[in-house]
């Protein structure tokens, strides 16, 4: 969930496209084909880059699937994914397919990063993911160049006054041009509907009956919706991290402004607990953190021949609260941003915008908008955006802002609210965990999904970071995969404590 950058791309110019968000009916589509497996120099980024890959036995390939699923006979895109085979010697009990979050991030430069967490799972699975449609190597959504990116990602969001939305509104009317301009014929069909029936294609091309899948953050709204159009084609599938679908745009900014809001919090008390690099208690650390942003508006620091601008050094700040593991790295980013010294917030801001060190991007930052906006009819007004940031400034000086309604309201393309709507009557069990200190999906969504389903359990979890599954719980690593190994849905009720 990438609403901390929202005056990133807040404001786009007005202007629709006059083809549907969503196809209304889908088509006869013959099975696809096997997919053709092969080296992963095979599916190189735009910029040359394969994915990484921890050993030999990794391999990619292509899958052709239709723009528009009206049209099923029509123009087809490819969609780039890689697989770890299964090693266990025991009988194999297909595949599971992956989806790391976003909207926007790639699924093929993740898989391979998660392995290591994942060996029980690869005994018994092949495991797959996906770059899905509109991302990085799947005809992936890009807007603009290095330094056309770098001028909309170092945009400051503090003060939030006429200034800043004034620079804002006109940084991002350029952004949209370029959207418009050079990406083309995929913006109208990225929708998570579509991207939906990419999965079973996928499913069909792997040779399985039924879809095994673990979905994280957006993942879970992916999964969702492919349970909702296929619940007689769902096998076991758990939704870790999730979005409640149904929240607008207000909602789901102060929603999130609270959470990362809870997650700073926690990170300072944690940190004041033993000689804390920023301050010696958790007012003065506080502090200390709101005066270097304000002062980072006014003046950014030099760091070689960029700058870390306040905007930059909010994500970087936002980035490391994802996960309990970086906040040790976090105080000493923020120490040394203190002392003049901003290259560690920087790479953090980096890290999560999709910034390589040759000044190239992958398409994080532009995917995301793009999903996010055809995923729902939705349209603030003015008048709302500006309602909504005041919200959430009460909420949280460093983290409140306007949320992706500002930007969704000009979006060049129409959405569709298909995807909000999520009911998987008559599918296989579908397991859910939420976490109590999840910053970018608030706990309060993962009951309010698993209502919606219909046939899905819930799991607390009671542990910091975003997402479970991956956290090194080793107790919600157990059920998880209890449940996708064994068939053995947790108990009603499950809770894990903290990792």
């Amino acid at each position: 969930m990438r609403r901390v950058l929202a005056a990133v791309l807040l404001v786009m110019a007005a202007g629709c496209s006059t083809a549907p968000a969503e196809p209304a009916t889908q088509g006869t589509i013959a099975e696809p084909d096997p997919i053709d497996w092969g080296p992963c120099t095979d599916i190189k980024r735009p910029d040359g880059e394969p994915p990484a890959r921890q050993d030999a036995s990794v391999r990619c390939g292509k899958l052709a699937v239709p723009l528009d699923y009206a049209k099923p006979g029509g123009e087809k895109i490819d969609l780039a994914l890689i697989k770890l085979p299964a090693t266990g010697k025991g009988t194999k009990l297909g595949s599971v397919v992956f989806n790391f979050g976003g909207p926007g991030a790639s699924g093929v430069d993740t898989l391979d990063q998660a392995a290591k967490a994942l060996t029980s799972l690869r005994t018994r699975y092949d495991l797959i993911s996906f770059d899905p449609r509109g991302v990085e190597r799947s005809s992936g959504v890009r807007c603009g160049d290095g330094a056309e990116m770098d001028r909309f990602t170092s945009l400051d969001t503090l003060p939030p006054n006429d200034r800043t939305h004034r620079e804002s509104a006109a940084a991002n009317k350029e952004f949209a041009a370029l959207c418009r301009e050079n990406a083309g014929k995929i913006l109208p069909y990225v929708g998570t509907v579509n991207a939906a029936r990419d999965m079973d294609r996928i499913r069909a091309a792997v040779g399985d009956a039924k879809l095994n899948y673990v979905g994280m953050s957006y993942g879970t709204q992916l999964g969702g919706v492919y349970a909702t159009q296929f619940p007689k084609n769902v096998g076991r599938m758990v939704l870790d991290a999730p979005l409640d679908p149904t929240v607008t745009f207000e909602q789901r900014t102060l929603a999130q402004t609270r959470g990362f809001q809870k997650a700073y919090e926690s990170f300072l008390k944690s940190c004041v607990k033993n000689q804390c690099a920023i301050g010696k208690d958790q007012a003065t650390a506080n502090t200390n953190v709101e005066n270097l942003m304000n002062e980072l508006a006014a003046k950014p620091l030099k760091v070689g021949n960029r700058e870390l601008t306040q905007g930059l050094a909010s994500t970087g700040l936002a980035a490391a609260l994802y996960s309990e593991m970086t906040w040790p790295f976090l105080e000493q980013a923020l120490s040394d941003a203190l002392r003049g010294r901003g290259q560690a917030l920087l790479y953090l801001a980096d890290t999560y915008i999709g910034r390589d060190q040759d000044g190239t991007y992958s398409t994080q930052m532009t995917s995301f908008p793009a999903i996010t906006c055809v995923d729902t009819a939705e349209r603030p007004t003015e008048a709302q955006v500006r309602r909504t940031e005041e919200a959430a400034l009460k909420i949280s000086p460093l983290f409140g802002g306007e949320g992706s309604g500002g930007l969704c309201r000009v979006w060049p393309v129409k959405g569709s609210d298909q995807a909000r709507h999520v009911d998987a009557t008559g599918s296989a069990p579908i397991v859910v965990i939420g976490g109590k200190g999840d910053p970018a999906t608030p706990y309060e969504w993962a009951p309010k999904l698993t209502a919606q389903l219909k046939t899905a359990t819930l799991v607390t979890y009671e542990g910091e970071g975003h997402g479970a599954y991956l956290s090194g719980s080793k107790c919600v690593a157990g059920l998880v995969d209890a449940y996708l190994i064994d068939g053995k849905v947790p108990q009603k009720g499950a809770t894990c404590p903290a990792a």
